[in-house]
């Protein structure tokens, strides 16, 4: 005969209503009874896959601090609209949560009485794992995990692209600009950027792989970054920005230097936010389809969906700036 709700009830002396609260991860307890009743469940043989039958009401939206900026606002605005389109479609709620490492994570979530998280972008391993103990299905957008289902952009492709088209207009010069190699897009967009160079037998200099300086925000690392790359003795005919905001700075920087672009130096990002089309010059960039990254995320979380990565599409837009 299967363990019930009301056998564990009895074991722990508690209510039902409590049983059920701790196994669905909700708040009204402390987390040492939460524990304690988990633990009883697993030890009578209670089926945790029961809880997997009941429909998905409340999705988090989680988006690491680092992310909550202006620079990144544009690429991540468009993956939650995208999100809340599909949380429409499946009679689902979004709650929107900025978090990091140093957050009371499971009491904020504990508040919102979530049923599954929607992890999106950069997250620390740690603060993944924390997530996890969350017990409620979980899914990755713009991230890589071989413990969860993901939704990414082929990074590795459209690095690629970018790098091939470059070459093919001549540049042999071409740095790669990143602020940090810790982000897993920002990892697959270096290595097709390396593959480029190597199918084109073309040596890559190490002094054009250039990292923005620790302990500094976004926008000044990456002039930092920028400035150092414009002051090498050969400095690079060519940059492949990570994103598209940072190729903007790069873009700013180079024509405060009297550089013209494409000219002296052609630019290229990634992402195609709405700002790249409206610089001046235009920004050649990668199309992202940011909202299907929102809308892939949830449909995956309805579905619980198991561990394993999905690819979206991307697409090369090429304008004057290469």
């Amino acid at each position: 005969m299967s363990v019930t709700v009301r056998d564990i009830a009895k074991v722990a002396g508690v209510s039902v209503g409590t049983v059920s609260r701790a196994l669905k991860n909700q708040p009204g307890m402390t987390e040492d009874t939460r524990k304690q009743i988990r633990q009883i469940a697993k030890s009578l043989g209670y089926d945790f896959d029961r809880l997997q039958s009941e429909p998905i009401r409340r999705i988090a939206f989680l988006l690491h601090r680092q992310h909550n900026t202006l620079t990144a606002n544009p690429f991540f605005s468009a993956v939650l609209h995208g999100a809340e389109d599909a949380c429409r479609q499946s009679d689902a709620s979004l709650s929107f949560l900025a978090v990091g490492p140093a957050d009371p994570v499971m009491a904020q979530l504990s508040r919102h009485e979530v049923d599954a998280l929607l992890c999106v972008g950069f997250f620390e391993p740690e603060l993944l794992q924390l997530l996890k103990q969350a017990g409620k299905p979980m899914v990755l957008v713009d991230q890589w995990s071989m413990d969860f289902a993901c939704v990414n952009p082929d990074n590795e492709t459209g690095g690629y692209l970018v790098t091939r088209h470059l070459l093919e207009s001549g540049r042999r010069r071409i740095a790669f600009l990143a602020s940090s190699l810790a982000h897993y897009s920002i990892r697959q967009r270096e290595r097709g950027y390396r593959r480029a160079l190597f199918e084109a037998k073309v040596l890559a200099d190490p002094a054009l792989d250039v990292i923005a300086p620790p302990g500094v925000d976004v926008e000044t690392g990456m002039a930092l970054a920028m400035q150092q790359l414009l002051a090498l003795p050969e400095r690079p005919d060519a940059i492949f920005a990570y994103n598209d905001a940072a190729a903007l700075i790069a873009l700013r920087i180079c024509q405060e230097a009297g550089l013209s672009v494409p000219g002296d130096i052609a630019i290229v990002g990634f992402d195609d936010i709405e700002m790249a089309a409206l610089s001046n010059p235009p920004l050649s960039t990668v199309a992202v389809d940011k909202a299907l990254l929102g809308r892939r995320g949830v449909e995956l979380l309805v579905q619980r969906a198991t561990p394993g990565e999905e690819i979206v599409p991307v697409e090369l837009v090429l304008r004057s700036s290469s």
